[in-house]
């Protein structure tokens, strides 16, 4: 054993003194070791595949996992919004699944994590070993919080059921394991029995609207609960949703003199799986407003996004209402494939990425989509502008088929504003995104014309020579021209989510991949479009 030992240790002195030597070496030598040069973007002509960052901060979206149906209110208390989610992973467990998460804002655009608030089942077997979309309300009189959710569990006699959790704190929450509330018991069903909603009505009372159908069949329903204290609650009857379509995740609320309910309807086609709304002078008359016929608000039967949109509930802080959904992820081999793969013929992707806009009211009640007012202030570096590639172009005005101006790559955040105005009624023109000047695909928000001009409606198209064309079930909804021709735009990029407002009555929300290092440009497809104030700024 000495001797072996003794042996060794004048090659293990050698390494150690070659080793203290070579590093004495490299510290006296004056070379410095540098990286390979950065890629120069702005002399490339080439289409970049960029990756998205792990976590979005103005469209929300964890580092992990995504953002499922927002659950959001206004804590009164603490002076915030507060907004919980359906905390959605690839792999999640086959019971276990969906906790509530949550963030917290006081603008709509800036977030802070506060982690966990409801954790799903303790094990296979309970009631609510999965979580199911629901609402959270502060009772100042009592100084609780309530959270009423769906507890869900295909394995139970009912797969869903409504049921509650208190806390004192917004941290530390309580189940009330005594209490749930069964659909069969009331003539609904056991398998949809889900997504209920709080607020007082214009009878002083607590209403709670569950997405539900009856346990004999047929269409489904809305069912209507009142409470006078928030935990014993009558059933006060069902109104209608549309037709046979499933109409999940009901918001009501009163803004001036008018109520509304907006929902998503659930059908998986084309036309389908899209926010709407329905408004009334009262709430007798709003359940009524689903009746046949149907009493549509304007003139697109309520709708206000594009299918990139999905899940809205609303909040408001006393002087502004917000409403947050996700933005589906999309699936594909490369930023083409995903681009293209919106769900046509059935449903695009569950969850994504946190959406908030501004509910703007109109003065005829109708109500809008706009812009967060706080984005622009967030978005504040302006950006050098650059035009690398043009035709048809000249002084602000783009002529002749085929025209575009086409400007310098994108960050992963950006704001695109700018002032469009066509010179006829039936001037098309698109803002393309994921552009170069060798991109034998990329993507297009044109602002098409309908009803031989006298309309407008946002397309989504995978324009270049390899292009597809118009991409179904991804685009917007027909407005009106405006009178004067003129389109005020705002776009709103983080990452690969993407917001286009147009005027105040024009929102569209779609993912687009690839944004970020590619170029962008305006583009007309025949007449004549002036571009004015075009900005882009960065955070």
């Amino acid at each position: 054993m000495n001797t072996l030992i003794i042996n060794k240790l004048p090659n293990t002195m050698t390494v150690m003194s070659l080793c203290l030597a070579a590093i004495a070496l490299f510290s006296c030598s004056d070379d410095k070791i540098v990286g390979d040069p950065a890629k120069d973007w702005s002399s490339s002509e080439e289409r970049y595949t960029p990756v998205d960052e792990n976590a979005f901060l103005t469209y929300f979206k964890p580092a992990l996992g995504r953002v499922g149906d927002p659950m959001p209110f206004y804590d009164q208390k603490a002076g915030n919004f507060k907004v919980m989610y359906l905390q959605d992973y690839d792999d999640n467990a086959k019971y276990c699944f969906h906790p509530y998460w949550g963030v917290q804002t006081t603008d709509g655009c800036n977030y802070q994590s506060i982690g966990e608030v409801l954790a799903v089942g303790s094990n296979d077997y309970q009631q609510d070993a999965a979580l199911g979309t629901g609402c959270c309300y502060y009772n100042e009189s009592e100084g609780l919080y309530y959270i009423y959710y769906t507890g869900e569990n295909p394995d139970c006699k009912d797969r869903q059921v409504v049921m509650r959790a208190t806390s004192t704190d917004f941290k530390t929450w309580t189940r009330d394991n005594l209490w749930q509330l069964h659909g069969p018991d009331y003539g609904y069903s056991g398998w949809d029995f889900r997504d209920p909603q709080i607020f007082v009505a214009d009878d002083g009372l607590y209403h709670m609207v569950i997405s539900t159908a009856p346990s004999y069949g047929g269409d489904p329903k809305f069912a209507d609960f009142k409470s006078a204290d928030m935990k014993n609650w009558e059933h006060v009857g069902q109104f209608n949703m549309v037709w046979e379509r499933m109409c999940e995740c009901p918001d009501v609320f009163k803004m001036g003199d008018w109520w509304y309910l907006v929902f998503s309807e659930g059908q998986a086609v084309n036309w389908s799986r899209k926010m709407k709304y329905v408004k009334a002078k009262s709430w007798e008359e709003l359940k009524a407003c689903l009746n046949d016929p149907k009493v549509w608000p304007d003139y697109k039967e309520g709708v206000l996004d594009s299918r990139g949109f999905y899940a809205g509930k609303t909040a408001s802080n006393g002087t502004d209402r917000y409403i947050w959904g996700w933005c589906p992820y999309r699936s594909g081999a490369d930023i083409d494939a995903k681009n293209v793969n919106v769900g046509a013929g059935g449903e695009p992707n569950w969850g994504g990425a946190l959406v908030c806009h501004k509910i703007i009211q109109h003065e005829d009640g109708t109500i809008s989509l706009g812009e967060v007012p706080a984005m622009a202030a967030k978005y504040n570096k302006q950006q050098n502008l650059q035009v690398v590639a043009s035709n048809g172009y000249d002084n602000s005005r783009l002529t002749g088929e085929g025209a575009y101006v086409m400007f310098n790559r994108l960050g992963y955040h950006n704001h695109i504003s700018m002032t469009v105005k066509t010179e006829g009624d039936a001037d098309r023109f698109g803002i393309s995104l994921v552009r170069s000047a060798n991109a034998k695909k990329y993507y297009t928000m044109m602002v098409n014309p309908e009803a031989g001009g006298a309309k407008r409606k946002v397309n989504f198209e995978q324009e270049g020579e390899e292009g597809k064309g118009f991409i179904e079930a991804i685009d917007g909804y027909e407005v009106p021209r405006p009178e004067d021709n003129t389109y005020q735009i705002d776009i709103y990029t983080d990452n690969s989510v993407c917001v286009m407002y147009i005027n105040d009555n024009v929102c569209y929300t779609n993912r687009i991949y690839g944004i970020q290092n590619n170029n962008w440009s305006i583009n007309s497809y025949g007449g004549a479009v002036t571009v004015s104030n075009v900005k882009v700024t960065q955070y």
